[in-house]
């Protein structure tokens, strides 16, 4: 069986997982060729846990140039991403991204220039969308089961986090390090899944609170008001602080309603469109007749393994990705667009002036406060 030579570019939370992952033989058709980090504990982990044959280095850009892999697999801190991804088209090697495609789009937009002009497999490890329920809620939203769009509406709040995540790294959580905070690090996901879903909206206002529950110095509060294109409008919440938080996906279109939370997809289906009916209704308080249905999957969530399957796929025989490189921009534009609301006190229309962002984004850049981290790495299953 041919396999795709991969290295892989940073060896915290993410990168050990994947590595595992693919030592595990849960990847057949990608073979672990090299790794890379600038932290010699990490180094050290991985001369320790991986075999003798992977090359162990210290500069992601020298396991670029190193020729001894096909593929990278990004999963360094944040402002990272798109330099290294650059480089390595540069060097004829695919492009695997770990979340987010960067930490503002002006440079992920160049970076998907480098993509398309290389003519290289480019791949986001937006793993959720290998959910059965997002992956339903995507074919019937998009496929008109809902009917129109009316009303979206996602609390996500069950990423609670302590102090010491935040001091675990020193760029954690700082503006210099990271470039955000809760929409950065652990909401990319969801942000891109609301627009897979429901599509971008046209404009957005958000409150992003920066140190509410922690002491840092980026956002761990946030609330977001969406508008889209037809009418529709949305609430995002999210936090780092709340215990127990809640995860409720809602989409409400003229059909009906689809909620998903506690792993289970339930469907209030109308038997009459909810425009149709309320014109033509004779009563006052009539309500359309509805139908609870629990939605059926194939209840298939292969998640950051079937990820990489499909890059190697996408490598080898030309198969479809779980997600193209280039749709990385689309969730990093509803948090930029949030953030930048927040910062002017105002609403954003999208698409956002990037140049204003990367402004704003400097001026806390240049007041971002150095720290000591404690260079701990909590797991090797995957957690952000």
């Amino acid at each position: 069986m041919e396999k795709i030579k991969l290295g892989i570019i940073g060896l915290g939370n993410m990168g050990s997982g994947h590595a595992l992952n693919i030592l595990a033989g849960k990847t057949p058709e990608i073979q672990l060729a090299a790794v890379a980090d600038r932290r010699e504990a990490r180094r050290s982990w991985a001369k320790a846990n991986l075999p003798e044959e992977v090359l162990v280095m210290e500069e992601g850009q020298a396991l670029i140039a190193s020729g001894q892999c096909q593929a990278v697999l990004i999963a360094t801190p944040h402002y990272q991403h798109p330099v290294l991804a650059r480089e390595a088209f540069a060097h004829g090697l695919h492009v695997m991204c770990e979340k987010p495609a960067g930490v503002y789009t002006k440079a992920v937009r160049e970076m998907n220039q480098a993509a398309e002009e290389s003519g290289l497999v480019f791949a986001m490890m937006f793993n959720q969308r290998t959910n059965c329920l997002y992956r339903k809620m995507h074919q019937m939203v998009r496929g008109g089961q809902l009917g129109e769009l009316k009303r979206v509406n996602w609390i996500i709040t069950d990423w609670y986090r302590t102090q010491i995540y935040y001091d675990s790294g020193d760029w954690r959580a700082t503006w210099d390090g990271e470039g955000g905070g809760v929409l950065l690090n652990q909401c990319p996901h969801q942000l891109d899944l609301l627009q897979w879903i429901c599509g971008m909206p046209k404009s957005l206002r958000a409150f992003c609170l920066e140190g509410k529950w922690h002491n840092i110095e980026v956002e761990d509060d946030v609330t977001a008001y969406l508008r889209f294109p037809n009418g529709a409008t949305g609430v995002f919440v999210t936090t780092t602080g709340d215990a127990p938080g809640t995860n409720r996906f809602e989409v409400t279109g003229t059909r009906g309603k689809l909620v998903c939370e506690e792993d289970r997809l339930v469907f209030w289906r109308l038997a009459q469109d909810e425009r149709e009916f309320c014109r033509s209704a004779q009563e006052g308080f009539a309500k359309p007749e509805t139908e609870r249905l629990v939605v059926e999957t194939d209840g298939e969530n292969p998640q950051h393994v079937g990820v990489l399957n499909a890059f190697a796929g996408k490598i080898l025989r030309g198969e479809p990705l779980v997600a193209e490189g280039w749709e990385g921009i689309h969730g990093l534009t509803l948090s930029n667009a949030m953030h930048l609301s927040s910062w002017l006190d105002r609403e954003v229309e999208l698409p956002l002036d990037e140049d204003l962002f990367l402004q704003e984004l400097d001026k806390r850049r240049a007041g971002s406060q150095k720290k000591a981290g404690k260079e701990i790495t909590f797991s090797t299953e995957g957690t952000y």
